[in-house]
């Protein structure tokens, strides 16, 4: 397995540690023997060709799906070995932005981003919708607290998605293919965002990814789930491995078969 060094991140304090993982379902491996870091500050990109299993690793990631083999150790702990109280702590400290956005069409933004401060706070209501409008505004957003979902465009339903995800303060967000449906110029927007929002937040971000443009326009760390031999084959900065690697398939997928 080809590795490069990520010298940007802070090596000594990671986010995440991922240990000899295999996810399965059944008796079908999807992925084995998955073994890398999440350093904090990272923007860290899960990438591979279709099917190799990106969107079931973030699902163990944030507690949706228990891994066969293998343990997601957190700051706190090992994330499948806690009593669920404890998870449930963990993954408190991080958020999530879905492929779609996932906002409750019957809610205004400003609802939807405060609907996880009025469940996991004491917070009243016009400390919520004050909240909120911070949130919105961190996104570009401001001024947008009272329009439906419906009434907004795909680019900026992602950017409330990702004020949502941001309502309860995360160490780590998790992005689930962000640029998916939209333009271009859309998608070159929220990948600027992510990286506005890394320096002025000190978070972490997780995103699942196979557009070119964004693994090598935000990625600082990486790992390459290798569709063929169901594990991965390669981590670290995406344009360190191109410039080294010597991995056909990784090289394939970072250059889309170009000579």
């Amino acid at each position: 397995m080809e590795a490069s060094t990520n010298a940007a991140a802070p090596a000594e304090t990671p986010a995440i540690r991922v240990e000899n993982l295999t996810m399965a379902y059944g008796d079908f491996i999807i992925m084995r023997d998955l073994n890398f870091t999440v350093n904090r500050g990272d923007v860290f990109i899960i990438m591979g060709g279709s099917g190799c299993g990106k969107s079931t690793l973030l699902r163990v990631l944030v507690g949706l799906k228990e891994p066969a083999k293998g343990k997601i150790l957190y700051r706190e702990g090992s994330l499948w070995d806690s009593e669920p109280e404890k998870r449930d702590a963990i993954l408190r400290r991080t958020g999530i932005l879905y492929q779609s956005g996932a906002l409750f069409s019957s809610m205004t933004l400003a609802e939807n981003i405060g609907l996880p401060l009025s469940q996991y706070t004491r917070l009243k209501p016009r400390d919520i919708r004050e909240l909120a409008s911070l949130k919105l505004a961190l996104v570009g957003l401001a001024g947008f607290e009272d329009f439906y979902p419906s009434e907004i465009s795909g680019g900026m339903c992602k950017r409330a998605g990702l004020a949502r995800a941001m309502a309860l303060d995360p160490d780590i967000l998790f992005f689930d293919e962000p640029s998916a449906g939209l333009d271009p110029v859309s998608a070159h927007l929220l990948d600027e965002l992510i990286l506005e929002l890394r320096e002025s937040l000190r978070a972490t971000f997780v995103v699942v990814t196979h557009e070119l443009a964004s693994i090598f326009a935000i990625g600082n760390n990486s790992v390459f789930l290798n569709v063929e031999t169901r594990t991965m084959s390669a981590s670290g900065n995406p344009k360190e491995l191109l410039a080294h690697t010597t991995d056909p398939n990784l090289r394939h997928f970072l250059t889309r078969g170009e000579k």
